[in-house]
């Protein structure tokens, strides 16, 4: 049973207009339409089966985990160099701050020609320091070192591509 309702709205001066609307234009109400639910039982929810592996495929779930592990050991040996870094060797003829453009540095034998001497990156209380090198093939070197433990930090890099690549070194002279 649809119900109308009229109202009446006036204009300033002008005539009354009726307008109607109906009443639950859309079908019945959300109050009717679930009116009746207080008795609904539900059904309770089926137990989750779980899978039985055999001895076998745990055998083959173990034997990639180790291969997996194999894997990132050999990536991470790639990316850090293949060994634990040892002390570097280090001979200075001035201090390292004062190493600039054009000086000359020797890193196992290999003369290098320093490019540029910056801050890489400002810690605070110290700062991450870069020397950038070249060679006489134009291939780029980068010495990297922390400006208050210059001896324990020290540490050599290779461009390759785009990316800077750790390499192990013996000895650097300057």
């Amino acid at each position: 049973m649809v119900k109308t309702k009229e109202k009446v709205k006036e204009k300033k001066g002008k005539k009354a207009e009726i307008e109607e609307e109906e009443e639950h234009s859309g079908g019945a109400s959300l109050d009717d339409a679930f009116a009746d639910d207080d008795d609904v039982e539900y059904a309770p929810a089926k137990p989750k089966k779980e899978k039985k592996r055999g001895k076998k495929e745990k055998e083959g779930l173990d034997e990639e985990l180790e291969d997996a592990e194999e894997e990132v050991e050999e990536i991470e040996k790639a990316v850090n160099g293949n060994e634990e870094q040892k002390p570097i060797s280090i001979k200075a003829s001035k201090p390292v701050a004062k190493i600039k453009k054009g000086d000359r540095i020797s890193v196992d034998g290999k003369e290098l020609i320093v490019d540029q001497h910056y801050v890489l990156i400002d810690h605070g209380s110290t700062k991450e320091m870069a020397i950038e090198c070249y060679d006489s093939e134009d291939k780029d070197y980068q010495i990297r070192y922390f400006s208050d433990q210059v001896e324990t930090t020290m540490e050599f890099y290779i461009l390759q591509e785009i990316m800077f690549i750790k390499k192990r070194v013996e000895k650097i002279e300057w």
